[in-house]
């Protein structure tokens, strides 16, 4: 199913992507010059290292949870919860268990 397949529906997030053990899975939903929204499906123990980026980024959880470190301070994220990452600040995220989120990056 490509991005566009996906408009005018009501979406289940967490259906849209599966885990694969061992890995990162990752799916846009949109890709446009003024942001992104990307899902993410982590397998247990698996994470994104540390990076900055240009822009804030805002991390949805879906399900299960994760360690997000922004700038050397550790958050607990739960399903439900959602975390912003700041702009040109280090951050990190790792899955204690299986995770998903949607990734919201804003760009104007």
């Amino acid at each position: 199913m490509s991005a566009t397949d996906l408009t005018a529906q009501t979406l289940t997030l967490t259906d849209l992507i599966a885990y694969q053990e061992g890995s990162v899975v990752s799916r846009t939903l949109i890709d446009k010059k003024v942001g992104t929204l990307t899902l993410f499906a982590f397998g247990t123990g698996q994470g994104l290292s540390e990076h900055t980026a240009p822009y804030d980024a805002t991390i949805q959880v879906l399900d299960g949870e994760a360690e997000v470190i922004i700038e050397g301070t550790s958050y607990a994220v739960k399903a439900g919860q959602m975390i912003i990452m700041p702009a040109n600040r280090p951050h990190s995220v790792r899955a204690n268990q299986q995770f998903k989120m949607l990734l919201i990056m804003i760009r104007a």
